[in-house]
């Protein structure tokens, strides 16, 4: 049976009921969770007139994207502590969330995916 699952989330509330079924059936099966948030890839530059435009640093968008989405990682991580099912978080930055996902399932060796 399944023993870890991941979650992909976006903070909605749609991704809300997703994380609500993965814990519902982590409880059940006595499964551990690993919730997952794939924020934006950094914005390409901007180029005017010969002057390129770059809003924020490199590191100040990486930043900034930790922090939105510890926001929405602590939100979701909140239900499953407080169901007894063990739960870890994950957050990379990607191009691609679809290829982020998959990449994640495997890092952390989870044998379930659960999303909306």
């Amino acid at each position: 049976m399944y023993t870890h699952l991941l979650v992909p989330t976006d903070g909605s509330k749609l991704s809300d009921k997703a994380v609500a079924h993965a814990i519902a059936l982590a409880k059940s099966l006595r499964a551990r969770i690993t919730v997952f948030y794939a924020s934006p890839d950094y914005p390409m530059q901007i180029y005017a007139e010969g002057v390129i435009f770059e809003p924020v640093s490199k590191r100040e968008y990486a930043k900034q994207a930790a922090e939105g989405a510890k926001k929405v990682l602590d939100r979701a991580t909140a239900k499953p502590q407080t169901a007894g099912v063990a739960c870890a978080t994950a957050h990379v930055i990607a191009a691609a969330p679809w290829e982020a996902i998959l990449a994640a399932a495997r890092k952390t060796k989870c044998d379930a995916i659960g999303m909306a």
